[in-house]
């Protein structure tokens, strides 16, 4: 996990990990479909946020926008200091290999590939030797519980234990922001939760997670939440006494604690 140090009850205000600034984004699918309409929001570093809504209301957009695998097609989004919305497909490959690790609802991993192998692939391009990413592949894995699954192939793993592997894979850079894009969205709910305790230890750790959820009892975990519906943020409703400030559209307003 990473270890970056530094309390969430701090009184002064982190830095922004994140910047969102007035963007939107649309789609040509039969006719113009608006994804997201002047959206901003800024996470601080070391903040857990769940963004929740209904299928269709821009939650996944955002989180693509943030994570670098999309561009707007207005508007600014900034990662860690680095600009993406007008950065060329290799800054933003450079982003996505060391400040963002990415847990994906389907997993992603590759199947002919052994856990280790798959956990191991990211460092592959950042250039770390053959031995080191073996041992920080080993370790990760043993640190979420696969420790004796090193050798084993997706196939020959449950979906909670495939899971395991996307987050250990995630982690393989030690990057500062973790997305996670209905984690729990294939799995039982005992493995549900263990991969939210997951996400809460990353948190613990100094790490900024950016969490989109459908479910309600999903997106409690998170010190905040941000709604989202029709590619609007509708409002920010604070849930732990520790949550930072959020900053977003100008007339967006908190809501109440039922949903």
């Amino acid at each position: 996990m990473s270890q970056s140090t530094g309390s969430h009850a701090e009184t002064q205000p982190a830095s922004p990990a994140v910047t969102v600034s007035n963007v939107t984004k649309q789609y040509q699918l039969g006719g113009t479909v608006t994804a997201l309409d002047g959206v901003s929001l800024s996470l601080p570093e070391g903040s857990y946020t769940a963004v929740m809504g209904p299928s269709g209301s821009g939650k996944s957009t955002l989180l693509n926008l943030i994570g670098g695998l999309d561009t707007p097609d207005t508007g600014q989004v900034s990662v860690g200091g680095t600009r993406l919305d007008d950065a060329d497909g290799a800054t933003r490959a450079d982003v996505r290999g060391t400040d963002i690790g990415f847990v994906f609802q389907t997993f992603d991993l590759l199947p002919r590939l052994t856990a280790l192998q798959n956990v191991a692939l990211p460092l592959t391009f950042a250039d770390w030797g053959r031995a080191d990413r073996r041992d920080r592949a080993a370790t990760l894995l043993d640190e979420v519980g696969l420790g004796d699954r090193l050798d084993h192939r997706p196939p020959e793993l449950s979906g909670g234990q495939r899971q395991r592997v996307a987050i250990a894979r995630a982690l393989a850079a030690d990057p500062s922001i973790v997305l996670a894009d209905e984690p729990t969205g294939n799995v039982d709910t005992e493995t549900g939760g263990e991969v939210l305790s997951l996400l809460d230890d990353l948190h613990e750790a100094g790490n900024t997670v950016l969490l989109v959820t459908h479910a309600r009892r999903v997106a409690e975990r998170a010190q905040q939440i941000v709604h989202v519906r029709d590619g609007v943020i509708e409002g920010v409703e604070r849930l732990a006494d520790d949550a930072p400030e959020l900053s977003t559209t100008d007339d967006t307003t908190p809501v109440g604690g039922d949903d």
